[in-house]
């Protein structure tokens, strides 16, 4: 039976069980499909990656939820990379590196750095942004267990994707965001009506002085009822707040996961032309948490 090398991965943060776990096989030669979705499911952590050799970039990266493969996954990438610089497979004793990811959606480079503290420094660029179909406030109001109010007025709720599709709801405040109570079976099957990803719900409030934004994820229709931090998603969150010019900061901080015992912050930097979104990346730092084998 063969076996497979293992990392479990906690990403945008530093400290173990912290910020958001993510599976990695790093030599993931050799498994079918339906062997990666069994391994992803088996592990049942929001996202897994699975790394490959690729004859257009430097490494094919494949992600998994417990229940279906998705086209971009940021904490994964995070997860990812800091897996292969820790086995020497990114050469970084320039102290830093460039390379390139081949994805589903195309080839996305991601930069990568030591820094002085010993600490690896993941930088994702992600697609650009692209705006798709306005929703209706009350129906996600209803799904997410609040009232309309709370959600942000003169913005809309729209689905953003900057690699994978996923409707963003800003809220007024942190106290909306603790209040959430959603409907998993109304999101999902919004999610799926709707042909995006999952549900990411923001406020311009902050726990710490000095930071942007406070975010939630969900994707039930994934099997990840609340993910704790989600680099896609503040992604297309950074491309949303500028178009609609909530945040005109080229860079700042954003906190997730603190409300389910999770902490993680998720460096972001958006380029634009004017009121349009143009590219947007993320960076985190990452911890390794497990290491072992798992037979397929």
């Amino acid at each position: 039976m063969p076996a497979y090398q293992v990392k479990i991965v906690d990403a945008f943060t530093r400290t173990p069980f912290t910020g958001n776990p993510c599976g990695v096989i790093t030599r993931a030669d050799g498994l079918n499909d339906a062997q990666m979705q069994a391994i992803a499911r088996e592990l049942n952590l929001s996202e897994t990656a699975f790394v490959f050799p690729s004859l257009r970039a430097d490494f094919r990266v494949r992600f998994f939820t417990p229940t279906k493969e998705i086209p971009l996954a940021g904490h994964p990438t995070i997860a990812t990379m800091h897996a292969l610089a820790e086995e020497g497979r990114i050469d970084l004793t320039p102290g830093r590196a460039r390379v390139v990811q081949e994805l589903s959606i195309g080839i996305l480079p991601v930069d990568i750095e030591r820094r002085d503290d010993g600490a690896v420094r993941v930088v994702m660029t992600q697609n650009p942004p692209e705006f798709g179909r306005r929703l209706d406030r009350t129906v996600y109001a209803q799904a997410l267990g609040i009232s309309p109010d709370d959600i942000l007025p003169d913005v809309p709720v729209q689905v953003v994707s900057t690699g994978t599709p996923q409707a963003m709801v800003p809220v007024r405040s942190l106290d909306v965001l603790r209040r959430l109570r959603p409907d998993w079976q109304h999101l999902s099957d919004l999610e799926q009506v709707g042909h995006y990803f999952s549900t990411h719900v923001f406020t311009l409030e902050a726990l710490e002085p000095g930071h942007r934004a406070h975010a939630r994820h969900f994707a039930a229709s994934a099997g990840v009822p609340e993910d704790p931090v989600t680099g896609s998603a503040i992604g297309a969150m950074a491309a949303y707040l500028w178009k609609y010019g909530l945040v005109r900061e080229p860079r700042y901080v954003v906190e997730q996961g603190h409300l389910i015992g999770r902490p993680g912050l998720v460096e972001v930097e958006v380029e634009a032309r004017g009121s349009e979104p143009t590219l947007v990346r993320i960076a985190g730092t990452a911890v390794t948490v497990l290491r072992g084998t798992i037979e397929v």
